[in-house]
């Protein structure tokens, strides 16, 4: 019988990677905290009615990439393949409105999505995300832009650049859609299937072709920035001005509609240059109509997602966080063991982080796993010289020995290592 696996598209998290992830969680809570967004959770699974209604049945999400399943109530659910639509729904069901608005909120959690496993993207995925909902100011784009960049600062994520666009609203866009279906219907001899299927459903979704005829035509395409009404084009301009005030400096990039239906006006996306040709590492932009269309009042937001794998594959050359004890607790006999056994629930309790040997190893080999566990200081229990109630600390990078009693171990390590309660 062959040993079981890890369905495609899916992999597991070994502790070091882990490692890594949670400290990139840890480092962007900082940063939302600094911004002023708090964490929010929802749902895994959601009725399938909420993707197909606000992400759109024009998308690939929804055509192609979703889990959807019948439970046993008969009702159709899917797996959760994007963030913003439930934060919406969650907003919307709880009357968040009644709140001081904009309402800004984080998330980090797995979504899951049917396509093609490759470098950094999975069937089962992890995503950080921000969305700030209740304000159509500009500022609220910038800000939400800038939290990003500054995220990834945080991380030291290198080779950075910001992509932006403007997908206009319902007063331009409709015009400009029809624009662009009827240059690409004269066109349409030389595009792909999905194009061509695209050019009924949603011929904006042709930008997100990769065929490289396709991109040929699209090329010279007429451009929606040039056709923004003057509302979306002094809020498109806004932003651009308050991004670079920021410190940041945007390029305009025509094609940037993003993958999903709801979006309105600003777009954004930001590419790493240590990721090859999928070189996008997080993105987003406004999505002032999502919410009426699943049913809430007309509210304005704005948010985006960012890939944890992505951004673990633009850090693969940075150090992982160390995972090494502070303190290695070695018992020099067997009644040594049940007093190791308190010291270690001691110092834990003070903050730090300790170990013992849990493999039955002798006193020699319970040195040595202390050395190769990288722990700063090795706790030596049992020894004829301190006695029944004595510990002899050794720094273990040949700093040396002392004798103190047992129950000052905690408090000495903690004032050392700066873990003062």
């Amino acid at each position: 019988m062959n040993a079981p696996r890890a369905p495609k598209g899916t992999y597991d998290l070994l502790p070091d990677e882990a490692a890594r992830r949670d400290a990139i969680v840890a480092a962007a809570a900082r940063v939302f905290a600094a911004y002023g967004y708090r964490h929010m959770v929802t749902p895994e699974f959601e009725e399938t009615a909420l993707f197909e209604r606000g992400v759109g049945e024009a998308t690939d999400i929804v055509r192609k990439e979703m889990y959807t399943f019948v439970d046993k109530g008969e009702r159709s659910l899917t797996l959760r393949p994007e963030g913003t639509a439930p934060i919406c729904r969650a907003y919307v069901e709880h009357g968040m409105h009644k709140l001081p608005q904009p309402v800004k909120v984080w998330y980090h959690c797995p979504m899951f999505r049917y396509e093609k496993p490759q470098a950094g993207r999975y069937r089962e995925h992890y995503q950080i995300g921000a969305e700030a909902i209740g304000s159509a100011a500009p500022a609220v784009d910038a800000e939400v832009i800038a939290l990003l960049a500054a995220i990834f600062a945080e991380l030291g994520v290198g080779g950075v650049t910001l992509n932006m666009n403007s997908m206009g609203d319902a007063t331009c866009r409709p015009a400009y859609v029809e624009m662009l279906r009827d240059y690409l219907r004269r066109r349409e001899g030389e595009l792909c299937g999905d194009c061509l299927e695209r050019l009924d459903l949603n011929p904006l979704r042709t930008f997100d072709c990769k065929v490289q005829r396709c991109r040929a035509v699209l090329d010279e395409a007429p451009r929606i920035v040039d056709h923004l009404c003057p509302e979306c084009l002094e809020h498109f301009d806004t932003v651009l001005a308050l991004v670079k005030r920021a410190g940041l400096e945007p390029h305009l990039d025509f094609r940037l509609v993003r993958g999903l239906d709801y979006y309105t006006r600003t777009t954004f996306e930001f590419n790493s240059d240590r990721l090859g040709a999928q070189s996008g590492v997080g993105g987003g932009g406004r999505y002032d109509g999502l919410i009426e269309q699943i049913g809430g009042a007309p509210t304005p937001g704005v948010g985006w997602g960012s890939g944890l794998e992505r951004i673990a594959l633009a850090m693969r050359d940075q150090p992982l966080p160390s995972g090494a004890p502070d303190v290695y607790v070695v018992s020099f006999s067997d009644a040594a063991r049940a007093a190791a056994f308190g010291v270690v629930q001691d110092l834990r309790g003070a903050g730090l982080v300790a170990e013992l040997d849990l493999a039955g190893r002798s006193p020699k080999g319970q040195l040595k796993q202390a050395g190769r566990s990288g722990a700063r200081f090795a706790a030596l229990l049992g020894l004829d010289e301190t006695g029944a109630d004595g510990v002899r600390l050794r720094t273990m990078d040949g700093g040396g020995e002392e004798d103190l009693a047992a129950a000052g171990l905690a408090a000495l390590l903690a004032a050392r290592l700066g873990r003062e309660s």
